[in-house]
């Protein structure tokens, strides 16, 4: 089932159609101030305010904030949006001293059923429309100000190449109608193949991220369940085909999950999927969730597990975690049910008994 149709779903033609008797560059302004000014129609004072009020009605949000939590001294922001239907997704909003960030939901959902994972938990409901994923960068540019929002990450909720036509719609949108660079967008991916060989043939040199986790396939089938699909030699063939043909580097994330992926073994087995496609490895220590009682790697640990990744000739950098207290981290968004208990939702449990998860060794 799709989404109500929402502002950002509209094509020229059809935001032209709302406009009757007016000339045709006011569609142009209309277009202009939705996209690269991100104004509400109440906020276009180029336009008469007759005709304001007119797109307000006709222009109606296709997201309403229903909360909005902050961390991090303000620096996170977590959204959770309701659209349309009724259906709910999170988006936050991360400031660095460089840069500002968006992380968008693709989907309400996911139906990749990543164990660790808060969102693959939940299962799956619906793809978003390209509008609906528009929209959340829009509110995104909206709440930055007066800093730029100047990258968006594909992170969130639901799987970006299950839902490949929309979410290739909404990277256009953001690069030609919103302004963003293609070097400064990046979507993720647990091995969806086909995508990755489509996404490889596009004209806009975006950025990959692929959710590893395991470098060999007996941990991967039970930790990326998908990987029964697209086995590991498949997909490192899929990613040199990919950097070949659109000369950006690869990123790798690896969520270190205490005595699951973190030992030697598992650092030279991501060594030699990794080196060949000179891609860059992010550690990401596992951020609790409800349905897997098994908690991430030990920071030192962490910090040991990227020298060795080092001195086997793999640059890895060990990412920062924003959010935690308000389940905005990788892998907690979830988006939770009417009626649901209020956040935080998990809680860390750092006295859990290891191997709740069966590990090969």
């Amino acid at each position: 089932m799709g989404g109500v149709p929402g502002p950002y779903d509209l094509s020229p033609t059809e935001l032209a159609a709302l406009l009757p008797g007016e000339p045709a560059f006011r569609s142009r302004q209309v277009w202009d101030g939705l996209y690269r000014r991100a104004l509400r129609p109440a906020e276009m004072t180029d336009l008469p305010a007759a005709l304001r009020s007119q797109l307000e009605e006709a222009l109606p949000s296709g997201l309403e904030v229903l909360e909005c939590q902050s961390a991090d001294d303000g620096d996170t922001t977590k959204w959770l949006f309701s659209l349309a239907d009724g259906a709910r997704v999170e988006t936050v909003l991360m400031a660095y001293p460089d840069r500002v960030t968006v992380c968008v939901s693709t989907q309400v959902g996911c139906a990749m059923a990543c164990g660790f994972c808060a969102t693959g938990q939940g299962g799956f409901g619906r793809n978003l429309s390209t509008g609906e994923i528009v929209e959340q960068v829009v509110s995104a540019i909206r709440a930055a100000r007066p800093r730029r929002l100047s990258r968006v990450v594909f992170m969130g909720m639901g799987e970006p190449l299950a839902n490949y036509d929309r979410v290739l719609g909404a990277v256009r949108r953001l690069h030609t109608d919103i302004g963003l660079s293609a070097r400064h967008l990046t979507l993720s991916t647990v091995g969806i193949i086909p995508g990755i060989r489509r996404l490889a043939a596009e004209p806009l040199p975006v950025n990959l991220a692929v959710s590893l986790h395991a470098a060999n396939d007996e941990l991967r089938d039970r930790l990326v369940p998908i990987n029964r699909r697209y086995p590991l030699d498949a997909l490192s063939d899929a990613c040199a085909r990919y950097v070949a043909a659109t000369g950006r580097r690869l990123s790798i994330e690896w969520a270190m999950i205490d005595g699951v992926n973190d030992s030697g073994r598992d650092a030279e087995e991501l060594a030699a999927f990794t080196r060949p496609l000179g891609a860059h490895v992010n550690l990401i220590p596992l951020n609790p969730t409800p349905g897997y009682a098994v908690r991430g790697t030990a920071p030192g640990q962490v910090r040991r597990f990227r020298q060795q990744l080092r001195a086997l000739g793999v640059n890895a950098t060990i990412r920062v975690t924003r959010g935690v207290e308000i389940d905005a981290a990788c892998g907690q968004l979830a988006a939770p049910a009417p009626g649901a208990a209020d956040s935080p939702r998990f809680e860390p449990t750092p006295g859990v008994r290891r191997g709740a998860v069966r590990t090969r060794r």
